[in-house]
């Protein structure tokens, strides 16, 4: 027996299947034998196994202990409200179907709301699945809801009881590291800037050196080291990537996605998204560094030491004492940057935008990660249109927004619920209609076997049938051989069961199947006189339940997410480029006139490509436009298609792109914009001059332009390659050429024999040249990104 015992704990998952088993088999088996025969009460014994196998084999309960040990005993009332409506409504079979589709819809969407109720969906179908079938018998209810009463509590105590296996690393955890790599990035970006003769303290990430608006000055030359220097840079980049990438949600296990709508899983969701936005600011600083820069190097410096904090907060699960180092270095920065405009270069203008870019992404996400974890919304936060809408909002509005977000026919998650629904009904009506024994067993079938696509469903079906035969023959022999011999069944359930169920995952989906036959014709050999038929109904229920949900699979979006998911990838591009006109348009008109824009933006801006993009922006509860919202929605739409999408084995697309890469001028776009948005309502409102406007709407209409000609190339799966307009990013653009011809304006307006007066550019607010690079920049790394799409695209297909 250590042999056997040795081979599956060296397997794959192995101590995960060993304990499911035993703990199902223990909590299961428990309650029916006590009933069973301590009670006499089959009917009792019959709900108190079907209380706690649901929650055992066919559900994913994530959490610590205490935190199952909750989830449980909430599931309880959930649990007596199903099995009431089941048994009240088992009179007829229409009643008993039209319930099953509102269940069966009801416990799938709920998924929307993240991996703890995700998890239960099986449960509460099976709850109302058994009691739903004939006898209609609701003078047994009480027996029915304290057999499930009875096998609930078991699972929640037996689940205390056994020990614990290997937890997987919780996504926090994750993202910590994630965070610290990037720190590192930044520090090693920042040793670059630094240039020859820097202090120790810059580029360290320890936030410890010191700058002023003296030290700011733009050297020249480069040290001995800065060809080392550039070489650290790069292996933290591809650090700095993968830890990313190990953050994905499709890379994460489903229990630890931070996909519900709490303010932690809210919070984290924005760390990753901020820290994703440092990570490509300081791609573009590495791909064309200019220093030395001591000003940058420093802020860099306190960015990396504001990163690590962060880390740390995640790591640990506590805030801590809020730390305004960073804020205090964004802010002399700023102010340095105004001083630092006399002679200034497009190129360096553009890479001071960038570092900036970087630092606001590092301050986001420390307030981020705070917030993840109990501490109040920071007050330069709290206003409308913030980064951070979600933290003044109570659960039950945090998660009707969700719900609603996926209330549309383009979600996966939705249509999964209703493929899974209708099923469900559908196999209650022909069990009704045909009048199957054990009709139970053929929608059991439809849960454990449908899958999210045609293909993979069908893939599920010849090995489930195979080993439900195999069971089937078996059982058939064994009930001819032993007969009506009770000891025999109640000695052999529990071997079959830890055996079945531990060896059977670990041997693939056949073995499964043919365990779970042995145990239900064991079960119900002790409840009813033993059967020598019992095990061919159950071959036919299966095949009759894998029949329906294959053809429901095939008739309700049969693709699954790998239909999907292009569509709203294009759709989430198509709204990152209109997102770059409507912010660039917010910027140039300041806050408080986003009526004006509404109206600028409805008066065309058709470019041929047939997206749409002239709808006004959507508003906020105070009235203010929410100019990413659209976008907002479609990114998190496309990040549910591609997370389902890694979970489908069948049907893949052999042309599709790199996803990952397709979303990124969308992630850009809606990061970057949204850090801009904030930093224009904190700082002053004044329009920018007609001028600038023109030249910045006209950059917007171009990146806008590329990233569309990049969509249709997703969109068409390669068939012709777009000419953009790049390449990207250019040495400069008209807007950073105005800013400098602004910068220099300025300069000469200060010169005692200047003539301020012939020159409009002389008047130049240094805040106005600032936001004139800072939305420059932001416009042409979105444009690089989806020159990249293109590129990427192009090497995958060949």
């Amino acid at each position: 027996m250590t042999g056997p015992l040795r081979w599956l704990l060296r397997q794959d998952q192995g101590p995960e299947y060993l304990r499911r088993a035993t703990w199902a088999a223990v909590a299961g088996l428990t309650g029916f034998y006590a009933l069973r025969y301590g009670f006499d009460a089959p009917g009792m014994a019959l709900y108190a196994l079907f209380g706690a196998l649901p929650l055992t084999l066919f559900s994913q309960v994530p959490g610590t202990a205490e935190q199952r040990t909750r989830t449980f005993l909430a599931v309880l009332p959930a649990g007596w409200v199903l099995v009431t409506a089941g048994t009240l409504l088992a009179a007829h079979s229409w009643s008993a179907a039209s319930g099953m589709f509102v269940v069966g819809f009801t416990a799938s969407y709920l998924g929307v709301g993240g991996p703890r109720l995700g998890g239960l969906a099986a449960a509460f179908q099976l709850y109302y699945l058994l009691p739903c079938f004939p006898p209609y018998a609701p003078e047994t209810l009480d027996e029915r809801l304290g057999g499930l009463t009875v096998g609930i509590l078991l699972t929640a105590l037996v689940d205390r009881l056994l020990w614990r296996d290997e937890q997987p690393v919780p996504h926090r955890v994750l993202l910590a590291d994630a965070v610290d790599a990037v720190a590192g990035y930044c520090a090693s970006t920042g040793r670059l800037l630094a240039g020859p003769g820097s202090g120790p303290g810059l580029g360290s990430g320890t936030g410890t050196g010191t700058s002023s608006g003296s030290d700011c000055g733009a050297g020249d030359g480069a040290g001995d080291g800065e060809a080392a220097d550039r070489s650290a840079a790069r292996r933290d980049q591809e650090a700095a990537y993968q830890a990313l990438q190990a953050t994905l949600l499709s890379r994460v296990p489903p229990a630890e996605r931070p996909t519900s709508a709490s303010l932690r899983d809210r919070a984290c969701y924005d760390v990753r998204a901020a820290v994703r936005h440092v990570r490509a600011q300081l791609d573009r600083l590495l791909a064309g560094a200019r220093g030395p820069d001591p000003c940058a190097a420093h802020l860099l410096d306190r960015t990396a030491a504001a990163l690590r904090d962060a880390g740390r907060v995640l790591r640990s699960g506590s805030p801590g004492p809020r730390d305004d180092a960073l804020a205090t270095a964004l802010s002399s920065f700023r102010a340095d940057r105004a001083r630092r405009l006399a002679g200034v270069t497009a190129p360096r203008l553009r890479q001071d935008s960038v570092v900036q870019a970087a630092a606001t992404g590092a301050l986001l996400a420390g307030e981020g990660a705070r917030i993840a974890f109990g501490a109040p919304l920071d007050a330069r936060w709290q206003r409308p249109g913030g980064p951070f809408p979600y933290a003044a909002l109570r659960p039950p509005a945090r998660w009707w927004r969700r719900l609603r977000l996926h209330l549309t026919p383009r979600s996966v998650l939705l249509q999964n619920a209703l493929r899974v629904a209708f099923a469900l009904a559908v196999a209650r009506l022909v069990v009704g209609v045909l009048d199957l024994p054990h009709g139970f067993w053929v929608l059991l079938a439809i849960i454990s076997l449908m899958r999210t696509s045609a293909a993979d469903t069908r893939g599920a079906l010849p090995p489930t049938f195979l080993g439900v035969a195999a069971g089937a023959a078996l059982a058939t022999l064994m009930l001819i051989v032993v007969g009506d011999t009770p000891a025999f069944y109640i000695a052999a359930a529990p071997v079959v069961f830890l055996v079945g169920f531990s060896v059977g995952p670990v041997l693939g989906t056949a073995w499964t199947q043919a365990a779970l036959t042995l145990v239900l014709i064991l079960l119900f050999a002790q409840i009813l006189p033993p059967d020598r038929h019992l095990p061919a109904v159950r071959l036919l229920d299966v095949v009759v339940g894998g029949s329906l949900g294959a053809a429901a699979s095939l008739l309700a979006w049969p693709k699954g997410a790998g239909g999907e998911l292009r569509r709203s990838v294009v759709n989430f591009m198509v709204r990152g480029a209109e997102a770059c006109r409507t912010v660039t348009l917010g910027l140039c008109l300041g806050p408080g006139r986003e009526q004006a824009q509404a109206q600028a933006q409805a008066q065309g801006h058709h470019h041929g490509y047939g997206y749409g993009l002239d709808r006004a922006p959507t508003r906020t509860r105070d009235g203010s436009a929410d100019l990413l919202r659209p976008a907002h929605a479609a990114m998190l739409l496309a990040q549910a298609a591609h997370t389902q999408y890694r979970t489908e084995h069948a049907g893949r697309d052999r042309a599709s792109p790199p996803w990952e890469t397709a979303m990124q001028p969308g992630h850009h776009a809606v990061s970057g914009g949204a850090l801009l948005l904030a930093a224009r309502r904190d700082g002053e409102g004044a329009q920018l001059p007609a001028d600038a406007t023109a030249l910045l709407v006209a950059l917007a209409d171009r990146v806008a332009d590329d990233c569309l000609r990049a969509t249709e190339f997703v969109r068409s799966a390669g068939a012709d390659a777009p000419q953009l307009s790049g390449p990207y990013p250019p040495a400069d653009s008209a807007p950073l050429r105005r800013a400098v011809a602004q910068a220099q304006a300025q300069v000469r307006a200060q010169l005692p024999d200047a003539d301020a007066g012939t020159d409009a550019d002389a008047h130049a607010d240094p805040a106005t040249v600032l936001l004139i690079a800072d939305t420059e920049a932001w416009l042409t790394g979105v444009a690089h990104d989806a020159a990249r799409v293109v590129s990427r695209a192009e090497a995958a297909a060949r």
